[in-house]
């Protein structure tokens, strides 16, 4: 009964990834919905997409399994490839892809017997600094790979550490570093995420991995034609639980942090950082009431936050409270707004929803 719900419109989703589409329409597009979907509920945005993506792609293999419990029958890839060399029997026995990106994990799937050869990514480390292979070293990897019979399907993938920034002189050097790499080898290739996949064209390749634009966040420094289009997926919404008055001077919440400048109404709102709303957000996050923009007052406690509705004559009890996403009236609060308010992205917004906020799923038509 408490009114704090996550409502996920597959529609949007669909919508998103079809946007995808249109900006590499040479291109594959491999839907990424590791973490949950980005805490949208994997099994139902896979099963939303299913008859428009030809893939998707996850962190591990737990996220893999549990798509194919959902009945999810479309190619697997996961992204961080095995964390043990016991995982290569599901891997089998699932039909999943994997990327390599240590030695460990090339002879461990050179020593193994599959039913079927195994389609492989191998990444290569283009100057990000986390996973991969030394480009020096990739062809010498590469020939191991594709002379073996475990593999299937050879693919060539690599990240980028700077595809959202405005100045794109490291992204275009880190390009042009995997496109020769990728001529020398004659590999296909998979290297745009979400921001290369809508500002970089050039970084286009046999596949592209959008993730966090599927749900309708904006990935980029500075937004495009493009990414106005986006439509978000999650909107959370709450309701005004509490109303209150206050004189000139009083405080709202712990340690008093915000203090009327004049005559003000307070709304108490059933939402807090133990659903998984980010306890950094300062006075002045933007919230909607009834479709109308106000703002916290006061820190956000466990279960409930509070804003300043003074402006809002409408707000009453059971008024609706929208913290990031779309209203009832159509009016949209971006989570990459929110999150910066919060000094983070949207990105640990949307995946830090919590359990106990319940999901409810908006069908799509289709």
């Amino acid at each position: 009964m408490r009114p704090l719900v996550a409502h996920i419109d597959l529609d949007a989703l669909r919508h998103n990834y079809q946007l995808a589409c249109q900006c590499a329409p040479q291109s594959r597009s491999l839907a990424v919905i590791k973490a949950n979907a980005y805490g949208h509920g994997a099994v139902a945005c896979a099963q939303a997409l299913e008859s428009l993506a030809p893939a998707f792609g996850v962190a591990c293999i737990e996220e893999a399994l549990a798509l194919r419990e959902g009945g999810i029958t479309k190619p697997i890839v996961l992204l961080e490839g095995i964390f043990s060399a016991d995982e290569l029997p599901l891997v089998d026995r699932h039909q999943l892809w994997v990327a390599v990106h240590s030695a460990w994990q090339v002879d461990a799937l050179l020593a193994f017997s599959p039913q079927q050869p195994i389609p492989v990514w191998l990444k290569v480390d283009s100057g990000m600094h986390r996973l991969g292979f030394d480009v020096k070293e990739a062809p010498a990897v590469w020939q191991r790979l594709v002379n073996a019979p475990q593999v299937a399907a050879l693919h060539l993938m690599s990240h980028f550490a700077t595809a959202d920034a405005s100045d794109g002189r490291y992204f275009t050097q880190q390009m042009q570093v995997l496109q020769a790499l990728a001529k020398t080898l004659d590999a296909p290739l998979c290297l745009a995420n979400s921001p290369a996949t809508l500002a970089w064209p050039d970084a286009h390749g046999d596949w592209n991995r959008p993730g966090v634009m599927l749900y309708g966040s904006d990935p980029l420094e500075v937004a495009n034609d493009t990414t106005r289009q986006l439509r978000p997926v999650m909107s959370l919404r709450s309701e005004i639980i509490a109303l209150r008055e206050l004189s000139e001077g009083e405080p709202v919440g712990y340690g008093g942090r915000w203090r009327a400048k004049r005559r003000s109404r307070i709304a108490v709102i059933a939402a807090g950082y133990g659903d998984g709303y980010d306890r950094h957000a300062v006075d002045g996050t933007p919230v909607l009431v009834n479709g109308q923009r106000c703002a916290i007052a006061g820190k956000v406690s466990m279960d409930m936050l509070t804003v300043d509705v003074t402006d809002i004559q409408s707000a009453a009890i059971g008024s609706e409270v929208v913290l990031w996403g779309a209203a009832s009236n159509g009016a949209v609060l971006p989570v990459d707004e929110v999150a910066r308010y919060c000094d983070t992205i949207s990105y640990t917004l949307l995946t830090g929803v919590l359990p106990r906020v319940p999901r409810h799923y908006q069908a799509p038509t289709v």
